[in-house]
């Protein structure tokens, strides 16, 4: 995948398919970072809410609390990036920023998938 250093050497890419896959790299990357966040936060605010007192094992009631926790939270993070993609798409199909709509739409969907 990588259009870096690792090619024969004799063809030059096409611009639209260096485009290409810069794009999927970026959506990619987004992605991660979204999930890596997402990680961050359910740790942080279920953790915090579910168990009183760390100790060497779950209870029954922390492990159900921690799955809820994390379900909600993870619900409600796609709700908000819908919300967030969709804000963006109206702001921007009115500036007249349709090609910026459609790399939005499927950066935010790639993200979503990937979770």
């Amino acid at each position: 995948m990588s259009f870096f250093g690792s090619g024969s050497g004799n063809a030059s890419p096409n611009p639209q398919e260096t485009k290409t896959l810069i794009m999927k790299q970026l959506q990619q990357e987004a992605a991660m970072n979204n999930a890596r966040t997402l990680i961050a936060k359910v740790n942080e605010h279920c953790f915090e809410s579910c168990i009183p007192r760390p100790g060497s094992s779950l209870s029954s009631s922390e492990g159900t609390c921690l799955s809820n926790c994390m379900e909600k939270y993870i619900s409600m993070w796609n709700v908000a990036s819908r919300s967030y993609v969709s804000r963006i798409a109206v702001e921007s199909k009115k500036a007249g920023g349709a090609q910026e709509v459609l790399n939005m739409n499927a950066l935010a969907s790639s993200s979503n998938d990937s979770l």
